[in-house]
């Protein structure tokens, strides 16, 4: 017998942007649900009023019933809006979400894009973002409404029964994405570790408000004290106008066209350039650092309990699974390297700013480094940080078969040196820091197919290497790594194959497969990467592959070959390990409040704190690789930092 199955879709009102605070901030705002549809499986849609009228309290009850699955199209948002809103527990459990199992298949996240993207005869409604803007958010009191800040149903009819229809024709089209989606089930394990996922983003991670509110405030005292300098500088009334400092440089005898970061950087090269230009140029440049934007997404996404949540995007990097930042977008944020941060941290909070000025110079910078910290374990308990080492690395000399590299990785795990001993055949021992230097930028850049211009991505100039000499490091690198560049090859070529014939391939533990226009490499892991609408197309050199995927560009045609192929692949494999090792944290009864790249970051109460524990979590063999070398490598602090 199936499972019943209630599908769902609400429109909300609240005083709060969820553009700026994400959903559990702006579940806390002046907030209600205003609309809610529903459908019992294949019935006709439903809906709520609930302006005026209750949900059904059959409705009602089978929100927290285990024995009906709940359904929504990212059912994050749902989930969190009624549990606020009914004030009862909604635990992810019972229910799915077919944002992530549109996107297991690399299809787009919108409901709209899905929609498009799988031709389906239900599209979502175009007008119902002016719609949203109208009901769903707080309006500007003019003399034409009457001075009120939101418009109510009573406001326009006509539109409010236009919503109560767009709010109903999502609930269509999430179905009947749904049913197209059919053919391809979500998996079971997948499942579990979104449920995973959504307890980890509800539990959230607390925020240093003290710190927040003072590395805003010190930035804006320091852009203070550059506009200051540069009005005493130029006598200009507003030295941040564009348009004023190109009149002052242009009485000064330089015409520019541009005052953008690239045209600045270009002038400031001038050798002979007037001592007053060069300095107001400067304070320009400092004038544009800001380091302040995640601070205030902290503090806009902050939680009345002091937590922010919502920091990661289940399933957020499609073509590999990864998850993705969100908000604070914890993925990028800058590394310390300032020693005794923790005094830096107090110096800051003391609000002396000319002092702090005066003590560590570069305001901008030392912010940004202090980012991290902001994040910080409640009192009475600490972080335990672990964080997979060197995992592409390893994975993509496990997936390879290069003995030698595993070797290493088994022993003494010097991967630059060792690097650098295959790559100019001498004795590890006899690699100097040089020689290292070469190996460490080989290593980062040269793993997927990169070449020259790779090295030089990845900073081989900045380190003091020669341009002359990098393709012979790329020539030397490939030659220390046959296994690897073979791998390149060999899935390129079985991609090619199954596009072209739709006959099964297997190679070094992948099974590439083709059906109804998608290319499935399925993982050691048992999950499939799937690259939507593949097809073989020509190229430069012959036939290439392009698919069907999204980008900062959006839903779009891409190509993509053997290099790119085997990086989504190992870093695909890196995700299942980082799942699996969150997974026995979360069963050995260890909350992680967040996770970063390969890194899991813990709370627990001080007297429970053990990071040898935690390293020996990740560092357990894995059923579907159990000769992959794997390594925690941990720390344990108050607050979020790199060690």
């Amino acid at each position: 017998m199936s499972q019943k199955v209630l599908r769902i879709d609400i429109e909300t009102y609240s005083n709060r942007d969820i553009r700026d605070c994400g959903t559990y901030a702006y579940a806390e705002g002046d907030f209600e649900i205003i609309l809610l549809a529903y459908a019992y499986g294949s019935d006709e849609v439903q809906i709520v009023d609930t302006t005026m009228e209750e949900i059904p309290e059959q409705v009602l009850a089978d929100l927290t019933n285990p024995a009906v699955i709940k359904t929504a199209h990212n059912a994050n948002f749902e989930r969190t809006c009624l549990a606020k809103w009914y004030e009862r527990e909604m635990p992810p459990e019972q229910w799915r979400c077919t944002m992530i199992h549109g996107s297991f298949l690399g299809l787009p996240a919108s409901l709209d894009m899905m929609s498009q993207a799988l031709k389906l005869a239900q599209e979502k409604d175009k007008e119902g973002k002016a719609l949203i803007r109208y009901f769903c958010m707080p309006c500007k009191p003019t003399k034409a409404n009457g001075g009120r800040t939101r418009n109510y149903p009573e406001h326009a009819p006509d539109k409010w029964a236009m919503f109560k229809e767009y709010c109903k024709q999502d609930v269509v089209v999430e179905r009947a994405i749904a049913l197209k989606l059919t053919p391809f089930p979500f998996p079971d394990l997948e499942q579990k570790y979104w449920e995973l996922d959504q307890r980890i983003v509800d539990r959230g991670v607390k925020v240093d408000l003290d710190l927040v509110e003072h590395a805003i405030n010190c930035q804006e005292w320091y852009q203070q004290i550059l506009v200051e300098d540069a009005k005493a500088l130029t006598g200009l009334a507003n030295p941040n106008s564009t348009a004023q400092l190109k009149d002052w440089l242009s009485e000064k005898g330089y015409e520019v066209n541009s005052l953008a970061k690239e045209a600045v950087a270009s002038l400031l090269a001038d050798e002979s350039l007037d001592a007053d230009v060069r300095e107001m140029l400067l304070l320009r440049q400092e004038m544009s650092k800001t380091s302040i934007k995640k601070y205030e997404k902290m503090r806009h996404a902050r939680c009345e309990d002091g937590r922010v949540r919502g920091l990661l995007q289940f399933y957020g990097a499609n073509r590999t699974g990864r998850w993705a930042g969100r908000l604070v977008q914890v993925q990028n944020l800058p590394r310390n390297y300032i020693k005794n941060i923790a005094e830096v941290r107090r110096d800051l909070k003391s609000g002396d700013y000319e002092g702090f000025r005066m003590l560590y110079g570069n305001v901008p910078d030392v912010l940004s480094q202090l980012i991290r910290t902001a994040f910080v374990a409640e009192d009475g308990s600490t972080f335990d940080i672990t964080d997979f080492s060197a995992i592409e690395a390893r994975v993509i000399a496990w997936l390879a078969g290069e003995t030698w590299r595993l070797d290493v990785f088994n022993s003494h795990g010097k991967i630059y040196e060792a690097s650098a001993s295959q790559m100019f055949h001498i004795p590890i021992e006899d690699v100097d820091k040089e020689l290292r230097q070469k190996g460490k930028v080989s290593e980062l850049a040269l793993g997927y197919n990169g070449g020259v211009n790779a090295l030089i991505a990845m900073g081989a100039l900045k380190m003091g290497l020669k341009e002359d000499e990098l393709q012979g490091i790329v020539d030397a690198w490939r030659e220390a790594s046959p296994n690897i560049t073979k791998l390149w090859r060999g899935v390129e070529r079985r991609a090619k194959t199954v596009i072209a014939t739709r006959k099964e391939q297997r190679y070094r533990g992948l099974t590439f497969s083709y059906k109804a226009g998608i290319l499935f490499i399925r993982l050691p892991s048992g999950r499939n990467l799937a690259y939507f609408k593949a097809k073989l197309v020509p190229g430069k050199y012959g036939d290439q592959i392009a698919y069907m995927g999204t980008s900062e560009k959006g839903w779009h045609k891409q190509h993509t070959y053997g290099g790119k192929l085997v990086e989504n692949i190992v870093q695909a494999i890196a995700r299942d390990c980082l799942a699996i090792a969150l997974q026995r944290i979360e069963d050995a009864g260890i909350n992680t409040v967040m996770h970063v790249h390969d890194e899991a970051i813990t709370e627990v109460p001080l007297d429970e704190s053990s990071v040898d524990k935690l390293n020996a979590l990740l560092a357990e063999p894995i059923p579907w690789a159990p000769d992959l070398p794997l390594q925690g490598d941990g720390f344990s602090s108050v607050f979020y930092m790199k060690d």
